[in-house]
């Protein structure tokens, strides 16, 4: 079962010990970036959940790697790439490379299972960071102007670089202008648009893309995802949510019964899950009911059975109050009761009368 999924605690970066690469669709963003090699500084540019810091840590352990090879990710010829055994590859894959400074928000810290780092945390019972501070970047300016340790240049990451704010995002415009001697910088972006100007002209752009489905759904099942189409669909093709979805228990199963359990007023299936996850979900069955509404087919929830179409009107006056909830989604309040009105909400699309119709229309 999805439910017996569990993602590694602590994220590796690079390579492994055999040369084998984190995941097997980089080979072709590992020869874009090869042909920017001059390129002092690299926007690393893709959706969400396919794998933009993986490719970035492979790129760092790549580029100081000492004992460089032509081999792809699975050891095979292709794109040049880190033998992940030579001490280097081993220091990059712990984060422990003296050449390497990784720049992460506070709470993606928490989410990778990095915490106990000694870059600039928070003290104090506060809520994690979701921004990447200007005491962080200053830190990291400070840092390129040091020595390298061994001796092939030094590399600067910073993931996700949507989370610069404003100060930390112009204290770093000097170093992309005029970087130290031998130091590569890498940024991870999903919307470059939330950049800076003067940071996107400064770096060359290396696009990561979603992996053709039958490619991603044969790394999920290698990954132990029983139902890697469904769950692909519901993460909009990205094989990374996709394997998180699993992990946090979703299944066809589960799924395919989900719109008509909604539409029927029951919390069940999405309480105690983090309510950015169900607001997620729930603006994703809005698109599709949508669709249906309109004569389309749905792109989320595929294999799912359905109630009878709600009118449009309603339907939109759902969603935005979905979007109004999306966008406090943070907000200290209770979740459950929040889940609980959202979802009574959409029960409400289908009128009392009308509900035993709406369940029996399934098809």
């Amino acid at each position: 079962m999805a439910t017996s999924i569990k993602r590694a605690e602590t994220l590796m970066l690079g390579a492994d010990e055999q040369g084998a690469w984190p995941l097997p669709w980089l080979a072709g963003p590992m020869a874009q970036a090869q042909a920017l090699e001059r390129a002092h500084a690299l926007l690393l540019v893709g959706p969400a959940g396919v794998g933009q810091l993986e490719f970035a840590g492979l790129l760092a352990q790549a580029h100081l790697c000492e004992d460089p090879r032509p081999r792809g990710p699975s050891g095979s010829p292709g794109p040049s790439g880190p033998c992940g055994r030579c001490a280097a590859c081993h220091l990059v894959r712990r984060r422990a490379h003296p050449d390497l400074l990784a720049v992460v928000p506070e709470a993606w810290r928490v989410r990778l299972g990095w915490l106990g780092d000694d870059e600039a945390g928070s003290k104090s019972d506060a809520k994690p960071s979701k921004d990447i501070r200007i005491e962080q970047v200053r830190q990291a300016i400070d840092w390129t102007h040091q020595t390298s340790g061994r001796g092939r240049g030094k590399l600067l990451l910073l993931h996700p670089a949507d989370a610069l704010n404003g100060p930390s995002a112009n204290a770093l415009l000097k170093t992309l202008e005029e970087p130290a001697a031998g130091l590569r910088i890498l940024l991870t972006s999903t919307d470059p648009e939330r950049l800076l100007p003067t940071i996107r002209s400064r770096c060359q752009r290396v696009r990561l893309s979603a992996p053709p489905a039958d490619e991603a759904a044969r790394w999920l099942a290698a990954q132990g995802i029983d139902d890697p189409q469904t769950l692909l669909a519901l993460a909009g093709g990205t094989p990374l949510e996709a394997l998180d979805l699993g992990a946090e228990g979703f299944d066809a199963g589960l799924l395919s019964g989900l719109p008509l359990r909604v539409a029927a007023g029951d919390v069940s299936p999405l309480a105690g899950r983090p309510l950015p996850r169900v607001i997620e979900l729930l603006l994703k069955l809005a698109h599709d009911l949508q669709a249906r509404a309109a004569g389309g087919a749905p792109r989320f929830f595929v294999d799912s059975q359905w109630p009878a179409a709600p009118s449009m009107a309603a339907l939109v006056a759902w969603q935005k109050a979905l979007l109004q909830a999306a966008r406090h989604d943070e907000h200290p309040w209770n979740a459950a009761l929040l889940v609980e009105s959202l979802v009574t909400q959409a029960a409400a699309l289908w009128p009392a009368a009308g509900t035993t119709r709406a369940l029996n229309s399934a098809r």
